[in-house]
């Protein structure tokens, strides 16, 4: 059982807000405990507690008891918290030891001093749970983002944790691998295990939670139980401010009509990466200009291929571009692009996150220098980020980085905005905040293409689907009330398989 008891806590250097305040939380042995909420609410903090983050690695001010099995977790060392406790990140890479997954399945019991033997029986049991075959004895770093999350996951399994902690673990996974995910949820929770999520993306848990904790600025606004998660409507989520329990309940919501008569036109774009094997081969893509394409498929469907190649990053791509009237090749493609990253992190250079959106803007010569600060403040206010104007970037949350990115590319003022997975990690209220930001970039007669596996952000905000798979487009078509149903079934394309 776990327990918290009065708990506060602030960090270190950290301003009103932060934190969590007057946690009184109770969550019982096999319970699936679902934590959602605005960004900056407290879920992670709640998680760290659990897992001994807090104290040991996350320095602050703590006040009350975080009680697990009745013992003070402040108390007790990181290494015989990780004995029962077991955490899943939202980016995996962070939490590995090693550089092939066997090891990395056998890390964490040869640390606990298990014997090779029981270590062995545990990596079977595992691979045979969540039929990893495929993927052992292979390189970190040459698997997909789901299989990566694949194999953290089963390294709790294989740890054989009581209590397991995942935070935002959906967030840069795909259709397919969300179901994945949500089988080993499944399946540990068959097992008796306790399981605690913190999550934005809240409808592949919604038959497997037993309880959801609403938090708002640091403390519990509502809890919910099972019944109440499965019968709540997308009126009463929108009212709370988190995402839909249910995808089918979505509707498209984007009234914007496109008048422009002008178009981007990306013809015989191809590439082929060194395995002879995997690449894109586009023939034709025609789109008003204005327009905002979201472009969808499974893991390795070529989307961020074709991000790269029509940015002209990959300079071996083949193809043509033509913006307003004038062609060029697809590898001086820079010149009339510009690409949000789906980890923003390696696009954040600066010291200030005004300073960031500044960089974006420094070829605009045409305007002051009061003017452009005018202009960036505008920016952020727009994105809810005007507050962290003076922070340093990678001081912010995952989600703040992502916005700070966004907003650096609505100031670059260039005709093709690309974004990979632009609401990676962000609750209901800052995805609409995006979303509105895409559509008046559109308004403004941007054309704007968002590689996503979000189907909110896509029915609030784009104009055109372009579904990829196996490096060709497997469809197109205006997005409508109608064609709407078609994309949301492409998303529930695993429940019915499984159904």
């Amino acid at each position: 059982m776990i327990e918290f008891k009065n708990v506060c806590f602030v960090y270190s250097g950290g301003e009103e807000g932060d934190g969590i305040k007057n946690i009184n939380l109770t969550i019982h042995k096999g319970e699936t405990i679902l934590i959602t909420g605005d960004s900056g609410c407290g879920k992670t903090t709640v998680t760290r507690l659990i897992n001994g983050l807090i104290p040991h690695f996350y320095e602050g001010k703590l006040e009350g008891e975080v009680l697990i099995n009745g013992k003070n977790i402040s108390k007790e060392p990181i290494y015989q918290i990780s004995k029962y406790v077991g955490s899943v990140f939202q980016n995996p890479r962070s939490q590995f030891f090693n550089v092939d997954t066997t090891s990395e399945l056998a890390f964490s019991p040869e640390n606990q001093g298990i014997s090779m033997t029981d270590i062995s029986k545990r990596i079977e049991k595992a691979v045979s749970d969540f039929s990893l075959y495929s993927l052992m004895d292979r390189s970190i770093f040459q698997l997909s983002g789901g299989e990566k999350q694949k194999i953290a996951c089963a390294s709790v399994s294989v740890a054989e944790s009581e209590i397991i902690v995942l935070d935002e673990p959906s967030s840069n996974l795909d259709i397919a691998a969300i179901e994945d995910l949500r089988n080993m949820i499944a399946f540990w929770k068959k097992e008796g295990r306790t399981i605690i999520i913190a999550e934005h993306r809240l409808y592949f848990m919604r038959e497997l939670a037993d309880r959801l904790i609403l938090m708002k600025n640091g403390r519990i606004a509502e809890e919910l139980p099972a019944e109440r998660i499965r019968n709540l409507s997308i009126a009463e989520s929108q009212k709370r401010g988190i995402r839909p329990l249910n995808i089918g309940d979505l509707s498209y919501s984007n009234d914007y009509v496109l008048h422009n008569t002008s178009f981007i036109k990306i013809s015989g774009l191809s590439y082929i990466y060194k395995d002879k094997i995997h690449g894109i081969d586009i023939n034709d893509i025609q789109l008003k200009k204005g327009s905002v394409a979201a472009v969808i498929g499974h893991n390795g469907a070529g989307k961020s291929t074709f991000a790269k190649c029509l940015c002209g990053l990959e300079k071996r791509c083949k193809g043509l571009l033509e913006v307003e009237g004038k062609k060029c090749s697809n590898n001086k493609g820079l010149k009339y692009c510009y690409m949000v990253m789906q980890d923003v992190n390696h696009q954040l250079f600066t010291e200030s996150v005004i300073d960031e959106v500044l960089l974006s803007m420094s070829d605009q010569n045409s305007i002051t220098d009061e003017e452009k600060e005018q202009q960036s403040e505008e920016i952020l206010k727009n994105l809810g980020l005007l507050e962290y104007k003076e922070k340093h970037p990678m001081a912010l949350s995952g989600g703040q980085k992502q916005r700070v990115a966004i907003a650096s590319a609505v100031a670059a003022e260039k005709s093709i905005i690309l974004f990979d997975e632009p609401t990676s990690g962000l609750d209901y209220n800052h995805m609409k905040k995006v979303a509105d930001c895409i559509k008046d970039l559109s308004k403004s007669e941007k054309t704007i293409f968002v590689i996503t596996h979000d189907p909110e952000l896509i029915l609030h905000c784009c104009t055109y689907v372009i579904h990829l798979e196996n490096g060709k487009i497997k469809d197109s078509y205006n997005l409508n009330n109608e064609s709407a149903e078609k994309l949301k079934s492409f998303f529930l394309e695993p429940y019915k398989q499984t159904s």
